[in-house]
């Protein structure tokens, strides 16, 4: 333990910080300030919203006395003080231990965290619920739902909010407000905030108040005194309440202040101050797909593009973003809008390409389903990071082929290579006829060299890359380099010339091409970077169903890892060459 942390040694509980003084408690925000840095800048994480809330968990838990009062954590960016006063300090203070907590709330953890929470705008949702079963089983524990004001933007925030003002019954809402979202905030609600602020919270207009929520202002939201006098006026109030307080988001580390979006989240070794070597900047699927936009919004001003606030999963720099100007839009956090704001832009002669995380599509899928597919505008849809990943169970990446591949209408490509997916989005913004989705390849870039001239417009075309028999292998997307793999090995132990398939299409099947298999195959064998269950193999083991053909599909799955390392699950999931080669001997046999 690092001799310089005085007070921090001494707290392992929140109860131990009730023993401390304000200037004691002081010294322990700036103790754990320099854990969180040195611990972020190694292992990478979010770092500018927890050096931001620092104060405000100490107060939080000075006051109020969890686990019997419940504190709820929104998108839980925010939760690394907490993991250090709640027992989990290990995890900060020993290099050693840096990777033995997840990165979000987790109860399996500690009985300090009530939820595993890792998207966004669902805590007030989630404290309404744990205070309206407290009153029904006559419970008296303070609910305290902490959300930034990004994450307001988001429709549960809205909703949550609605139903919690009229609980008539404790329901402490903290606004931690740092003026930010992951990027800038966008939307109506931030000018009401910023009047908030500006006027010390005593604007007769205030969102919250036209709820019904009582409410309360600190201005000094990084001041623990302050926020210990705030939090003791509203500790057991029987009405709900809004504690509306204003801090820096970065808080203590000047590069963090100043540029808040680019160290919301880092990557290892991001403060140590290394410059990029000249040229060293790879072209990349982001990169391809900016330039494209770029070039294709010069000719046709009715290109727009869409960040559901989430641009630099993308690659929507600001640089990209003011070449854009006004045809770039960033809904805020607001998934579900996104997607209906596209087939809106669509139906009215606009062209709209919406990027968005796989791990966040689920959040809109009733529009995808109603507002987009139903309607059958010609938005399109680019889904960012798709795939199998060892992330945490929070943002898992390998359930969007069943969620958007068995919705009517939308057609869901997946490309091979830079040349597929240009042409690819060359069709899905000059035709009319379909809601695309376009699954943006998720490993480094790989280039044929020779134009891509498929006609997109024939839908469900599977091309035929290397002709073969009795075993044909479908490498959907990101697997087709591993089904090339396959391939090689089955001709090298068994003599077998394979057929090689890219499909191209996740929504639809090749029924010709499927039914002349019959001829010369035996085995059909399906790769696909996600989940089984409802996934592209499923769709054509079922059409082979009432045949003799077998079929085996690879993929993933349906289960919630969480941090589990890319190689174990390919192993636990048979998704290695030599695994996969291995189950097609054992079928042929």
């Amino acid at each position: 333990m690092e001799s310089t942390l005085m007070v921090l040694d001494k707290v392992n509980t929140p109860q131990d910080l009730k023993k401390l003084s304000i200037e004691e408690m002081n010294i322990l925000a700036d103790e754990i300030r320099s854990l969180i840095v040195k611990k972020v800048n190694t292992t990478g994480g979010h770092l500018g919203p927890n050096l931001g809330i620092v104060e405000a968990t100490i107060a939080l838990h000075y006051v109020f006395n969890a686990p019997k009062d419940k504190l709820v954590f929104d998108v839980s960016h925010q939760c690394y003080p907490h993991k250090i006063l709640t027992g989990r300090k290990e995890g900060f203070t020993d290099p050693a231990k840096y990777l033995k907590y997840t990165g979000y709330t987790a109860p399996e953890e500690s009985e300090y965290d009530l939820f595993k929470i890792g998207h966004t705008s669902t805590s007030v949702s989630l404290a309404a619920g744990l205070a309206k079963a407290r009153d029904l089983r006559g419970g008296d524990e303070n609910v305290i739902a902490l959300i930034g004001d990004g994450s307001l933007s988001g429709g549960e925030a809205f909703e949550g909010l609605d139903n919690a003002a009229v609980l008539n019954s404790n329901i402490i809402v903290v606004i931690n407000d740092n003026d930010m979202s992951i990027a800038e905030n966008q939307g109506g609600l931030y000018a009401n905030l910023k009047l908030l602020r500006d006027t010390n919270g005593q604007a007769e207009c205030n969102f919250f108040k036209s709820l019904g929520f009582d409410y309360y202002y600190v201005e000094e939201g990084n001041n623990v005194s302050a926020l210990v006098e705030a939090f003791n006026n509203v500790k057991d109030i029987n009405h709900p309440v809004v504690v509306h307080i204003h801090t820096l988001k970065g808080k203590g580390l000047p590069a963090a202040e100043n540029d808040k979006e680019s160290f919301h989240w880092i990557v290892p070794g991001a403060l140590d101050n290394k410059p990029a070597a000249l040229g060293n900047n790879p072209e990349s699927y982001e990169s391809i797909t900016t330039d494209y936009i770029l070039d294709k919004y010069a000719k046709d001003n009715r290109i727009i593009a869409i960040s559901p606030a989430t641009p630099g999963v993308s690659g929507f720099t600001k640089e990209f973003r003011e070449k854009l100007g006004k045809n770039y839009v960033d809904t805020g956090i607001a998934e579900q809008h996104a997607v209906a704001f596209a087939s809106g832009l669509a139906k009215n002669g606009a062209k709209p390409i919406l990027a968005i995380m796989s791990s966040f599509v689920q959040r809109a899928y009733d529009q995808l389903s109603q507002d987009l597919a139903l309607n059958n505008n010609p938005a399109v849809i680019l889904v960012y990071w798709g795939g199998i990943t060892g992330a945490d169970a929070t943002h898992l990446t390998k359930y969007d082929i069943p969620l958007i591949a068995n919705i009517p209408n939308l057609v869901y490509l997946a490309p091979v290579n830079k040349e597929e997916y240009l042409s690819m989005l060359d069709w899905a913004i000059t035709q009319d006829e379909h809601s695309v989705v376009i699954r943006v390849p998720a490993a480094g870039v790989i280039s044929s060299g020779i134009e891509d001239k498929t006609d997109y417009s024939v839908l469900n075309k599977y091309k035929v890359v290397e002709q073969g028999s009795k075993v044909a292998i479908l490498g959907l997307g990101n697997f087709f380099n591993l089904g090339e793999k396959v391939k090689i090995l089955l001709k090298k132990n068994l003599g077998i010339s394979a057929t090689l398939i890219n499909p191209r299409f996740i929504t639809g099947i090749d029924e010709e091409l499927m039914d002349s298999l019959k001829d010369n195959h035996s085995l059909v064998v399906t790769l696909e970077d996600g989940v089984l269950e409802g996934g592209f193999g499923e769709k054509i083991a079922s059409y082979f169903g009432g045949t003799g053909m077998k079929v085996l599909n690879f993929g993933a799955k349906k289960e919630f890892s969480d941090r589990v390392p890319l190689e174990e699950l390919y192993v636990k999931y048979h998704l290695t060459p030599d695994l996969i080669f291995e189950d097609i001997n054992k079928c042929l046999d």
